[in-house]
C-alpha cells in the first residue's frame, strides 16, 4: 500500500525527492574527517546519515532540528571523499528546506537562517546575486543593522558594491526554478 509523502520517513523522502539513497553510507567517516564544519557541528556528517538511517520519527526530528544542516558550506569534501558517493550537499539542501517547511530548525541557527532566506530572496528577484539587496534583507532580519556599516563607503568607492542591480536576460527560468524547488506558484508579472 502507497503512503503519503508526509507518512513517510525522513530517508524514504530525500530518496524519493532526490534520488540520494542514506542507506548507502557504510560508516567508514571519511566525510566528517574532511568536513571543515565538522568540529563545530552537533551531528558530523556520518552521524547525521545514520540518524536517517535509523528511520524514526524522533530520529528525524534529531537531523530537522539539528545545526548541522545549517552550518555545512556545501563544499563538497564530503562527495568528493566518499566511497559511495553519497551527495551530502544535496541532502543537506533538502534538509535545511524540510526543516524550515516543518518549522523545525534550530533556534541557534537564527541568523544562519536569516542570511540563507536573504540570500535566496536576492537570487530571486533578479537571478543573481545583489550584494546590496543581500546585506539590506540580512540586517533587517537578523537586526544587527550597524556591524561592517564602516566598510561600505570604502566599498563604493572601489566598485565593490553595486546600487542598481543587474538582471538575467531570462528571469522567468529562474522563478519557474524556485517554484519548482519551493512547491509555490510562480507570480504572473
Amino acid at each position: 500500500m502507497e503512503h503519503a509523502i508526509s507518512d513517510k520517513t525522513l530517508k524514504n523522502k530525500i530518496y524519493e525527492s532526490t534520488g540520494i539513497s542514506a542507506a548507502r553510507c557504510y560508516q567508514c567517516g571519511k566525510c566528517s574527517a574532511g568536513c571543515p564544519m565538522g568540529s563545530e557541528m552537533d551531528l558530523p556528517p556520518n552521524v547525521l546519515l545514520r540518524r536517517l538511517q535509523l528511520d524514526s520519527a524522533t530520529e528525524d526530528d534529531l537531523v530537522l532540528g539539528s545545526e548541522s544542516i545549517w552550518y555545512c558550506l556545501n563544499c563538497e569534501t564530503c562527495i568528493s571523499r566518499c566511497p559511495q558517493e553519497v551527495d551530502l550537499p544535496v541532502i543537506m539542501d533538502f534538509l535545511r528546506t524540510i526543516s524550515l517547511k516543518e518549522n523545525k530548525a534550530n533556534p541557534k541557527a537564527k541568523k544562519i537562517i536569516a542570511f540563507h532566506r536573504s540570500f535566496l530572496k536576492s537570487i530571486k528577484l533578479t537571478g543573481k546575486l545583489h550584494e546590496i539587496t543581500l546585506v539590506a534583507d540580512y540586517k533587517l532580519n537578523s537586526m544587527e543593522l550597524m556591524q561592517d556599516v564602516k566598510n561600505v563607503p570604502a566599498m563604493l568607492k572601489k566598485g565593490k558594491l553595486h546600487i542598481i542591480p543587474e538582471t538575467v536576460k531570462n528571469l522567468k527560468s529562474v522563478k519557474k526554478i524556485f517554484s519548482k524547488t519551493t512547491g509555490q506558484k510562480e507570480n504572473k508579472k
